[in-house]
């Protein structure tokens, strides 16, 4: 007790500061004796905080230990300031050399109060987030618009033109009927088809069919996006819908019969056009159904002929010129040339007889024709193109007759490798005499083109022409015959 009496009488009789004296020497034994008792009072002072938090200094040594305190006070004064110089000079070059430089936190008088500068005590991780660390590495920020919402409060005006941009933008805030049809609206008004088709996608997510159509059958520009989308997405049930809501039934029937591209096997196929003959089409649409059911029974029945007759060994044609795919699902111009090609010879009443599908499928003259040419051309079948060519009048007298032109004939048999002979006879049944010129001179027909220059009586150009035929040859022969006749007389 009278210890404790003794300590309140040096408190309040003792003072740090001393009374003024004019004496200007300062006292240096009491200078001395107080710096000795700052030195003494620091392990008290340290020892008086938590005593289960250990600190250390950059180097490694313990705070408050007396070999720290001595090169903290020593160079605190030089070199902290030689330090954040050289530091500076050197541009704070590396992360790694700019941390050592950094003054210490601690000094003698911060150690006194029992805090540092920055009033706690800095852990290894807290002095690493400091402002000065961060400086080193500076955060990596992206443009502040990637920050924006992209479910923001946008009107549907402003969101069909973030749409165009390619911004991303979420339309789930548009929730009412009206915003909904707003956002359509403006969609159509920019001309942009993928953000039109992109709001339908949405519409159609969330309205109910018969809102949607309702709406959509005052909107033709939107409607016909849509109609085009389902088409194409193959959403076959929703397209029927929307089309029966709007009682287009030709369109109902037409998608339904698309179908018919989907079924793989010939015989439900042929089922199902079956069908599609009692859908609502038009007239004329409903003729095109009916020849395609019956095109593809001929094929069905052709078809297993032709393969038994192939497996068998038993035509000499099919050993010649092998099939190379089946006939069935073939257009008719296919069809027709297949059935030139192996049955041009069957009586009419054979349903793979080329005259039974002209007349079945009533396929005009000049379809006909051109098919059947070029089917007996690649034959080589000479004769049987002499006589499709051919026509006999009600006097008994034939002529050469094509529906599709001699000139094409021409190219026709010269395609398929026909012979010189072949082709004068047919080059001279072309009425233009310039387009008989050309087509003579270019697959050398000679005689032609010797004869229509005799015909023209155009001496100088079967004068030019006897210097392109070969010497001694009997074209020249003929040039000179046609030359030395005094009875031709020539224009020129």
């Amino acid at each position: 007790m009278s210890r404790v009496r003794a300590d309140e009488e040096e408190y309040w009789h003792s003072s740090k500061f001393r009374a003024f004296t004019f004496d200007d020497e300062d006292d240096e034994l009491s200078q001395l004796k107080e710096s000795k008792r700052a030195v003494n009072s620091l392990r008290d002072i340290v020892d008086d905080d938590d005593d289960d938090l250990e600190r250390v200094s950059w180097s490694g040594e313990p705070v408050g230990s007396i070999s720290w305190s001595i090169k903290e006070t020593a160079s605190g004064s030089s070199s902290s300031l030689d330090g954040r110089d050289s530091s500076l000079q050197k541009g704070s070059s590396s992360y790694a050399a700019a941390l050592p430089k950094q003054a210490s936190s601690y000094s003698l008088s911060s150690l006194f109060k029992g805090r540092n500068k920055l009033s706690s005590f800095q852990s290894l991780s807290d002095a690493l987030t400091d402002t000065g660390v961060k400086n080193y590495a500076p955060e990596l920020r992206r443009p502040k618009a990637e920050y924006k919402d992209y479910s923001g409060d946008w009107s549907p005006k402003d969101t069909v033109r973030r749409m165009q941009r390619g911004k991303v933008c979420s339309l789930e805030r548009f929730r009412s009927l009206q915003d909904k049809l707003v956002l359509l609206d403006e969609a159509v008004a920019g001309h942009d088809g993928n953000v039109i088709t992109a709001v339908l996608i949405f519409l159609k997510r969330t309205l109910r069919r018969e809102i949607l159509f309702r709406e959509l059958e005052v909107r033709q520009v939107a409607l016909c996006h849509l109609i085009h989308f389902l088409r194409e997405t193959g959403e076959q049930k929703f397209l029927l819908d929307l089309l029966r809501f709007l009682d287009r039934t030709e369109e109902v029937a037409l998608s339904q019969y698309r179908e018919h591209l989907n079924i793989q096997d010939v015989e439900k196929r042929r089922e199902f056009l079956k069908g599609c003959i009692g859908l609502p089409f038009s007239a004329e649409d409903t003729s095109h159904i009916q020849d395609h059911y019956t095109l593809l029974e001929r094929q069905i029945i052709i078809e297993a002929n032709d393969r038994h007759l192939e497996m068998a060994g038993q035509s000499e044609l099919f050993r010649k010129y092998p099939r190379k795919a089946s006939i069935l699902n073939m257009p008719l111009v296919t069809t027709l040339f297949y059935s030139c090609f192996y049955h041009y010879t069957e009586a009419e009443g054979m349903f793979s007889s080329p005259t039974n599908l002209k007349k079945t499928f009533k396929i005009p003259d000049k379809q006909y024709v051109l098919t059947a040419l070029a089917a007996r051309a690649k034959l080589r079948a000479w004769g049987d193109v002499d006589a499709l060519l051919t026509t006999k009048n009600w006097l008994g007298y034939t002529k050469k007759k094509a529906p599709i032109g001699f000139h094409r004939v021409v190219e026709i048999l010269q395609r398929n490798n026909a012979p010189v002979q072949v082709l004068q006879e047919y080059v001279r049944l072309v009425e233009d005499v310039e387009t008989r010129l050309n087509l003579a001179t270019k697959y050398k027909c000679h005689d032609v083109v010797i004869e229509t220059y005799r015909d023209l009586k155009d001496r100088i150009q079967l004068t030019a022409y006897k210097g392109k035929v070969e010497r001694g040859s009997a074209e020249e022969e003929k040039i000179n015959s046609i030359l030395s006749n005094t009875q031709i007389r020539w224009k020129n």
